[in-house]
């Protein structure tokens, strides 16, 4: 393929005139940066004393520009990124295996060794991870909780506090927590917006549903903070329910533990770790993955839930990828498949 172009244009601007959007002139890219253009030369003849008229030659092979013409795209267009695979019919499809998630953080989690309420190396550790798997173009969402700097449900009784004011409180810590992770991940380039469940203008947007959504086609993260905005739910059932409400397919609820045991692992060494469990089993047996309210609302809309370590690099995109991380618990007839 090849482009002739004979302008009557000052020399000395023509390269300038080239990155400019001027109406009088205009070259793909494509044609001037892509190393396998076999020739690219100018040819001048005098004609005045500063204007010359210029010959713009470009030969390439007809796949190296993209023709809008005719509908040719670029090659590399259609190459597959990084975790993604091709069908026999050339479409691509993830091979991962939830598209949007609801990751839940626990406040716990946060706070890493105890040493100090927010560990910075866990908040980063969480951001590259959910880098990771957002360049892929999986939409994430994360809900935050903020036991480790305030649990309502601890102090409800101290000193005269009621439990509605102490959840209250602990609502306030979550947004700590999220704006901390806000902030961590925006470090590293990922765009993140904050919504909290009541309003708080100054530090963050309220939670809008259709605005969240939107955030996620974007390609942004949203964390989710100050839980439902009513007392007596825990950030477990605020993290059900935004999962519910913007169709996210899976709920990923980290913790300091591999997943769910039979046992408390901390102390009964010889605890066994569950693969898989059923909504029924979680209740019937009164397993502390989540409480109950939690629990019930993926149940009736079909969310299934993996409960797994945080602290193990890489544990969030194998949860994504559904590698068998930790503990799925799902519906009873195949806890393997995942809500449609």
């Amino acid at each position: 393929m090849a482009i002739s172009v004979s302008l009557s244009i000052p020399f000395s601007s023509f390269f300038s005139s080239l990155n400019s959007s001027s109406s009088f002139f205009s070259l793909p890219k494509t044609i001037y940066s892509n190393t396998q253009c076999s020739e690219f030369s100018l040819k001048t003849e005098r004609k005045t004393s500063w204007y010359r008229p210029l010959a713009v030659n470009c030969c390439s092979g007809d796949d190296l520009i993209s023709n809008n013409a005719n509908g040719r795209q670029h090659p590399l267009s259609s190459l597959a990124p990084f975790g993604v695979t091709m069908n026999e019919n050339g479409k691509s499809h993830s091979s991962y295996k939830w598209r949007r998630v609801l990751l839940k953080v626990s406040g716990e989690a946060l706070a890493g060794d105890q040493a100090q309420n927010i560990d910075p190396k866990i908040t980063m550790a969480i951001a590259r991870e959910v880098a990771s798997v957002t360049r892929l173009g999986i939409e994430v969402a994360i809900v935050v909780g903020g036991g480790n700097i305030f649990r309502g449900s601890t102090w409800a009784g101290s000193s005269g506090l009621d439990r509605s004011s102490a959840d209250y409180i602990g609502m306030l810590a979550t947004v700590m927590n999220a704006i901390y992770l806000q902030a961590t991940m925006e470090s590293i380039g990922i765009p993140t917006r904050v919504q909290t469940a009541f309003r708080m203008s100054e530090v963050a947007e309220p939670y809008i549903r259709r605005r969240a959504i939107r955030h996620l086609e974007k390609g942004r993260v949203v964390i989710f903070a100050a839980g439902t905005g009513n007392p007596f739910f825990t950030t477990d059932t605020a993290a059900a329910l935004r999962c519910a409400e913007i169709n996210a397919e899976v709920v990923l609820k980290a913790t300091n533990v591999d997943g769910v045991f039979d046992d408390d692992p901390r102390r009964n060494p010889n605890a066994l770790l569950l693969d898989t469990l059923t909504y029924q089993d979680v209740t019937s047996k009164e397993l502390s993955v989540m409480d109950m309210t939690a629990i019930t609302l993926c149940q009736e809309n079909n969310i299934p839930v993996v409960v797994f370590n945080i602290n193990k690099e890489g544990n969030i995109s194998k949860a994504i990828r559904g590698d068998g991380v930790g503990t799925f618990i799902g519906t009873p007839s195949n806890p393997e498949t995942a809500r449609t």
